[in-house]
């Protein structure tokens, strides 16, 4: 997979959310995890995150977006639900992506909704918990992005001929 991709949140509150969106960014290959505003209380709190990502790949906090650094030609998009936000199944990433998710009891702010190249929301009835709506945007960067052959027509994982997919004859 070409490119590369970080995720963070602003004024994330709970650390086991931190954590879990700590250890999900680790495992999908994030480059960075990084915060805007965290709760006073997440500052060097990894205890939530039990695969140790803070060994594995950097984790920033910034006071406010305009301390936030990203790297030359990187693309903030926001995850919010917004009337004129694109849904995520039909989004194209961008190689080079900062993801930014909203507080747990809040939206993205004004300021972040301004800076963001694109907002993307997850196609549900009502928010969903911050740690889960970032898994489902790696997982779905993942799936675009990662080369995967298409889906096989039948239900199961055959290929239509009663054969698992992706083996050839035998």
């Amino acid at each position: 997979m070409r490119g590369y991709f970080s995720i963070g949140s602003e004024r994330i509150s709970k650390p086991m959310n931190l954590g879990a969106l700590m250890r999900t960014a680790n495992a999908f290959g994030a480059s960075y995890v990084f915060s805007i505003d965290a709760d006073h209380r997440l500052r060097d709190a990894y205890q939530a995150d039990t695969s140790k990502s803070a060994g594995q790949i950097p984790y920033y906090q910034w006071d406010s977006i305009d301390d936030m650094q990203m790297p030359k030609g990187c693309q903030l998009v926001g995850i919010e639900l917004t009337d004129d936000a694109v849904m995520l199944p039909t989004f194209r990433h961008p190689p080079q992506a900062a993801y930014i998710l909203g507080p747990e009891k809040g939206n993205l702010s004004d300021g972040i909704l301004a800076r963001c190249a694109h907002v993307v929301k997850i196609p549900t009835k009502f928010c969903i918990n911050v740690s889960l709506a970032g898994a489902m945007v790696m997982y779905d960067r993942h799936l675009s992005m990662g080369g995967y052959a298409p889906r096989p027509i039948m239900p199961g994982g055959t290929s239509g001929e009663g054969k698992p997919a992706g083996r050839g004859r035998r």
